[in-house]
């Protein structure tokens, strides 16, 4: 194992792949530019409420469970999860709200309630996705991607004719060509946008999603994912990694084809920090283009330009008086116009009528945590998909003026919970308010286009094609996190770290590490 390596990004694939290299007895600094470890997975304590700016969806538990066996401990031991039955409501418009519940069973009964039919249409969907979710682990996710012979294997090679056709056909057409009543059709293709994707397209193969949330159900880690954050980044402090807060990376050094460490600046200067070996955890591109030489980049700016750069976002980070039962913990509001809304995020040109979409998201996390807001209050996290574009602006959650198109933008979506939910005394209820935009990814993450979750899993920006774990023109330089494979979401950050560490060790297989 490399002896010395350094980590660009405290986010959660940074703080992973800390942890896994200096279980296996390297000596690992991580340098981060902000103030904060986990990155997108900060926190935000205002006036007694704690709101937290990142991921909210606790899926795949079987990520989680393999990378804290690998660190000698267990999720139990680490994390306080608890089920959430309902999974989430959905406030569809022009009809009542739906509350989905966990389990197969429980689900197809919903769906069968809506459409005769729909419910043994559901079971058989399910179990599609249960076969490839199981194949996903065990042959694509733990992967680098570097040989074709694990795909060799049997079990892929019986399903290839089926693969090639999900891979191929959009996620949209495989779920209308089973179901008609647009609300199910919108469970099913909503999860597009965790792949920071639209359902047209996103490739069928994802499909796999609906096993995640449906039959594995949604869980809340107590404290939120800062406790994550939290628990990884004990982790990595008792296997000795060493964290430079406030340090950015302005340069990796390249000698003879070979990366011998990077330049860091903060408030006492700038200074070098040798390595063996460079992991840069953050964005792929602000890596390539900002921090290497044109000669040693893997990737061209033409690269990028011809990139998706997936789903963005204004948060609204909203505590108010009282309570809202209006609101589960997890609350989906899905306009009619779901063509226009994905129109809004992913613009051909710029002739679109809306500015953001009207299919957004409320997290309550007050709903199952007492923790995050002050005694008879709740918290709430709106998330609304906008386009990844900059110019959209800053909002004010980090000491910058609120930009004109971002208040605009929360201000209408305001409007829109309290139409769908009859709180009509909402907004004066609102005690504090705070605003993330499109501009604030771009600047505290160096997210490219001002993207919130990353690249979109496209067909052309998946698997193969994604973007590779390792550069192709300076040696010992590793890349990790949600612009590289296995794709975007913390449960593929964990992986992506793993898959850093196979790598370094030139493990070709498609399997999990078993032991470290």
């Amino acid at each position: 194992m490399t002896e010395r390596v350094v980590i660009i990004g405290g986010g959660i694939a940074g703080l992973a792949t800390a942890c896994l290299l200096a279980k296996r007895g390297a000596a690992v600094v991580v340098v981060e530019k902000n103030g904060h470890l986990g990155g997108r997975a900060d926190e935000l304590r205002i006036d007694g409420f704690r709101f937290e700016t990142g991921p909210s969806w606790y899926l795949m538990p079987e990520a989680y469970d393999h990378f804290f066996e690998l660190m000698g401990t267990s999720t139990a031991a680490k994390l306080d999860l608890q089920l959430l039955d309902p999974g989430y409501r959905i406030y569809p418009e022009h009809r009542p709200l739906l509350d989905v519940p966990f389990g197969t069973d429980a689900v197809a009964d919903l769906f069968e309630s809506l459409e005769p039919g729909a419910g043994d249409a559901l079971r058989d969907y399910l179990a599609s996705a249960a076969d490839i979710y199981n194949i996903a682990l065990d042959r694509f996710l733990y992967t680098t991607f570097s040989s074709l012979r694990p795909f060799l294997h049997r079990d892929v090679v019986s399903r290839a004719f089926t693969l090639a056709v999900l891979l191929l056909q959009p996620l949209q057409r495989y779920v209308d060509r089973r179901f008609r009543d647009p609300r199910l059709r919108q469970i099913l293709q909503y999860p597009a946008v965790f792949l920071s994707s639209q359902p047209r397209d996103t490739p069928s193969l994802y499909h796999l999603m609906s096993h995640t949330d449906l039959t594995l159900g949604v869980r809340y880690p107590q404290g939120g994912f800062s406790g994550i954050v939290t628990a990884l980044e004990r982790l990595a402090r008792a296997h000795g990694v060493e964290f430079l807060l406030e340090h950015e990376a302005t340069r990796i050094e390249v000698i003879d084809g070979s990366t011998t460490g990077i330049h860091v600046l903060s408030d006492s200067g700038e200074r070098f920090l040798p390595a063996d070996a460079v992991v840069a955890a953050g964005d792929l591109h602000h890596t390539e283009s900002s921090l290497l030489p044109e000669s040693a980049r893997s990737y061209s700016e033409a690269h990028f330009k011809r990139h998706n750069p997936g789903v963005s976002c204004v948060l609204a980070l909203i505590g108010v008086r009282g309570a809202l039962p209006e609101l589960l913990h997890h609350t989906l509001f899905f306009s009619e116009e779901w063509g226009e809304d994905f129109d809004a995020v992913f613009p051909a040109d710029s002739s679109g009528s809306r500015d953001a979409s009207r299919s957004i998201y409320v997290c309550k996390p007050s709903a199952t945590d007492p923790t995050v807001a002050p005694s008879g209050c709740e918290n709430l996290f709106v998330l609304i998909p906008v386009a990844a574009d900059p110019s959209i602006g800053h909002g004010d959650a980090y000491g910058a003026a609120e930009s004109p198109r971002v208040a605009a933008i929360v201000d209408a979506t305001l409007d829109l919970i309290v139409a769908r939910t009859g709180v009509a005394d909402l907004r004066e209820r609102v005690v504090v308010k705070r605003t993330i935009g499109p501009a604030d990814f771009a600047g505290r993450y160096y997210s490219f286009a001002g993207g919130a979750i990353g690249p979109a899993h496209t067909l052309r920006q998946s698997a193969f094609f994604r973007g590779r774990n390792i550069s192709a023109k300076v040696d010992n330089l590793y890349y990790a996190g949600q612009t590289t494979v296995p794709g975007v979401g913390v449960p593929m950050c964990l992986i992506s770290a793993e898959n850093v560490v196979k790598r370094m060790l030139g493990l070709r297989d498609a399997s999990p590490i078993p032991k470290l």
